[in-house]
């Protein structure tokens, strides 16, 4: 009850805070902000420009290649283009995967009248890979598929959708990566993943929950060639898979980029508050969606605060995380360098913004304190520009860079925001191209991203602190994100 009623007069301290007037202390008033950022935004913004040159002059932005390396030069130079002149890389030493070539054959047994199927590989596969085995439909490849074939799958190649098909109410999917684990964990020897859109698409990303490589090889076909091998089993039971595949892996260096604006009052500014989004993309295409929008919205948000001169009492990071594609590499290596020097100690709020267009509303990212700050927050910028849904939400998930802050205890939300199903259906495609690009929507990402952070930044207090170690446990678990963590070797608090 005294927690309750603690948190209740803080909760009104905050809030009432978020009313100054422009003659206490000189400050500005956060609606004049936010009116000046609205202005700023929707008359000078580079994101859809930047992102567009990006796109057309890099193309993709794959960890550890050349044009990962360009991309991570292109993003430097724009921080330091807009008056960041503490912008500085972040090196790290990742072992970096490239696709070469991959087939995928399947036949009846006992016959050598083997059909090839359009297919591509998964990241974080085998070098070298050649194997044959029969092929179990393992459905939706959730645990309880597993555990329905265990004695079958056992040195078999596993069949399965990436997505949730004729999924049961309430029911939870698992990522990509995890679902290998725990094909691994079964015994199966290669993995068959089902892409969930239709139109011949096919679809990559990560196999590996851990960022390391994987022992069994993982690809993913269409669709429709899913179920034309799923029509094939029913008609004759036993049918093979051959899967052979070549790819390329050695030790290479990435970088993030960071860009610090220095809190301006003595008693904030050794607080921080990082906002990230990934910098890196897959290969078949730019990454327009995924994360171009979100990493050109934090460059342009930064383009934002130094337009305006806006003044923030905490000290504010811009990054742009590389790897996060290949098991959240860049996040993973910042949080390392930040325990070692100690600077963990002073991060007390994470923005990501991943695939994030359109924003509509906030979320607080399982956090029960931030919920009504960001709400006021929210009806701040409604007062300026009516558009704003300012919705909440509040729900902790996994699989980008938040995910790295949160497991030591750091509270980390995002901005919700919405994309059109062909847009989705473009997800680690080769479809993820400039041409989904909203130049509107990806203003009003930057602009109520901008407003967010400048609220968060200057509030005389972040009302969710940061958890202790099985505080963080007791999180995750509230939060049904146990598994995930079990499955993605990240869980730390035993089998209690």
């Amino acid at each position: 009850m005294k927690k309750s009623i603690l948190s209740l007069i803080l909760c009104i301290l905050i809030l009432g805070s978020f009313g100054f007037s422009p003659s206490i202390g000189g400050e500005e008033s956060i609606e004049s902000a936010f009116k000046r950022i609205k202005d700023e935004v929707e008359q000078n913004s580079l994101a859809y420009s930047s992102l567009g040159t990006a796109c057309q002059s890099l193309g993709h932005r794959l960890t550890g290649s050349e044009k990962g390396k360009r991309a991570e030069e292109f993003a430097f130079n724009l921080f330091k283009k807009y008056g960041f002149r503490d912008t500085k890389y972040q090196g790290f030493q990742v072992e970096a995967w490239a696709r070469d070539t991959v087939t995928l054959s399947v036949a009846p047994p006992k016959s050598d009248d083997f059909r090839e199927v359009p297919v591509v590989s998964l990241a974080m596969t085998p070098v070298e890979a050649n194997i044959t085995g029969t092929i179990v439909d393992m459905g939706n490849g959730l645990d309880a598929d597993f555990e329905a074939k265990k004695e079958q799958i056992k040195g078999k190649v596993a069949l399965m959708n990436i997505g949730l098909v004729d999924g049961k109410p309430g029911e939870k999917n698992l990522h990509r990566s995890e679902k290998t684990a725990l094909a691994i964990q079964y015994g199966a020897i290669g993995v068959i993943f089902i892409n969930t859109v239709k139109g011949q698409v096919l679809l990559t990303g990560t196999a590996s929950v851990t960022g390391n490589l994987i022992s069994i090889p993982a690809v993913c076909i269409t669709w429709e060639s899913g179920l034309e091998i799923r029509k094939w089993l029913v008609e004759q039971p036993g049918l093979l898979g051959l899967i052979e595949m070549h790819n390329v892996s050695k030790p290479i260096k990435a970088r993030n980029v960071v860009a610090t604006l220095k809190g301006d009052n003595k008693k904030y500014r050794r607080e921080k508050i990082i906002i990230g989004g990934h910098l890196d993309s897959w290969d078949l295409a730019t990454g327009a969606i995924d994360n171009g929008i979100g990493s050109f919205s934090v460059i342009d948000i930064a383009r934002t605060f130094k337009a305006l001169g806006l003044k923030s009492k905490r000290t504010i990071e811009f990054v742009a995380f590389m790897g996060e594609e290949q098991g959240l590499l860049g996040s993973r290596a910042y949080i390392e360098r930040a325990k070692k020097t100690g600077e963990i100690n002073d991060i007390v709020y994470m923005i990501n913004l991943d695939m994030t267009n359109n924003v509509y509303g906030f979320n607080a990212g399982g956090r029960d304190e931030l919920v009504a700050v960001l709400k006021e927050i929210g009806n701040k910028i409604k007062s300026i520009d009516p558009s704003f849904a300012n919705e909440i939400s509040n729900a902790a998930g996994l699989h980008s860079d938040h995910q790295s802050f949160l497991l030591e205890g750091i509270p980390a939300s995002a901005p919700m925001g919405r994309l059109e199903r062909k847009v989705l259906d473009c997800y680690h495609a080769n479809c993820d191209s400039f041409d989904l690009v909203n130049k509107k929507e990806l203003e009003n990402t930057v602009k109520y991203t901008a407003m967010l952070l400048y609220g968060m930044a200057n509030a005389p207090v972040i009302p969710a602190k940061k958890l202790d170690f099985y505080s963080t446990r007791d999180f995750f678990i509230k939060q049904n994100l146990r598994r995930d963590l079990e499955l993605g070797n990240d869980w730390r608090w035993g089998k209690e």
